[in-house]
């Protein structure tokens, strides 16, 4: 054992010093500090696995050290009744077998649980009109559009708390990722599908979203905020931005078709009068026809922006009212 010990204390020292900074860090993990009954249940799911699968690691080692030390070869040990050549134990080989087939199923089972109760709005809320967002992803900007409210907004997104958020998400070219860390899991969006998903926020703040998959050379800048509100809030901010924000036009929403960056906008109607990208997966490609665009690497920085028509909209510095 004092072997064992010396020789296995490097590894236990650097694994008790991994333990150290990544428990350090845990405040800072944002799909372990929930903010919604979605994200909640996500996080229960996470740290069942987690721990389940800790405790599969350590019976492991366990039995490891159980081994070398009972069957390890030493002075005096008889070895006569060793035959290399021998088949092997069936006893052993169904159990090793069979273990890992009930570790999947208990794996298997409160995670398709959580899937599904997921794919209805929260069972607290469930009573409650969900608000309907349209997200659509374009290179490199996430557009959320309020049909019941004709709004629309681009790179952020103002939500109220305690109401069960459907959001309706789609791709105008690449296919990108929905995540909002502390309010749930990422959702794809593709170009000709629209996807379903109920997040809430319980309470008030603000909480970052990302596209979390790679689309090109901007899209580490794909961010947005989402701000949760109470309802009161939410319904006054609504009415400002319906009287003071200007429509959108066709032609505008052709520009957010380009593949840049862009700040944060807020208009008083919807591109959804225009196309709904869930059915048209050709719009912002002809979009960008139209407005002289030539993709000489796509996704990449280094196309030309020579033959774009700019207009004031295009160079303008709109901000989040």
């Amino acid at each position: 054992m004092i072997f064992l010990f010396r020789a296995f204390r490097p590894l236990l020292l650097l694994a008790m010093l991994a333990v150290v900074f990544v428990l350090g860090g845990c405040s800072d993990i944002s799909v372990l500090d929930p903010k919604g009954p979605v994200a909640d249940q996500q996080k229960d799911l996470i740290l069942l696995s987690i721990g389940f699968m800790l405790f599969i690691v350590g019976v492991v080692f366990v039995l490891f050290t159980i081994i070398l030390v009972k069957y390890r070869d030493r002075k005096g040990k008889d070895s006569g009744n060793y035959k290399p050549d021998m088949h092997g134990n069936t006893f052993l080989e169904v159990v090793w077998t069979v273990i890992p087939i009930l570790i999947v199923i208990a794996l298997s089972v409160p995670t398709v649980q959580t899937i599904y109760s997921l794919e209805k709005a929260p069972e607290a809320t469930k009573d409650k009109e969900p608000l309907v967002v349209y997200a659509t992803s374009v290179d490199w900007k996430w557009v959320f559009s309020y049909p019941e409210q004709d709004i629309e907004t681009v790179n952020y997104l103002n939500i109220p708390v305690d109401r069960p958020i459907l959001f309706k998400i789609s791709s105008a070219d690449s296919m990108a990722s929905l995540w909002i860390p502390q309010l749930g899991g990422q959702k794809y969006a593709m170009a000709g599908m629209l996807m379903d998903q109920y997040l809430q926020a319980d309470k008030v703040g603000t909480y970052e979203g990302r596209n979390a998959n790679f689309t090109g050379e901007h899209f580490a800048d794909q961010k947005f905020n989402v701000k949760a509100v109470t309802q009161k809030d939410f319904n006054n901010w609504v009415k400002k931005a319906q009287s003071d924000s200007p429509k959108l036009t066709k032609e505008k929403y052709d520009e957010l078709m380009l593949p840049e960056n862009v700040g944060k906008l807020t208009f008083s109607s919807t591109h959804l009068k225009y196309v709904d990208h869930g059915q048209d997966a050709e719009y912002a490609m002809e979009a960008r026809k139209r407005l002289g665009y030539k993709a000489v690497s796509p996704h990449s920085k280094t196309d030309p922006w020579e033959n774009v028509k700019k207009n004031e909209f295009k160079i303008s510095d709109d901000k989040e009212d």
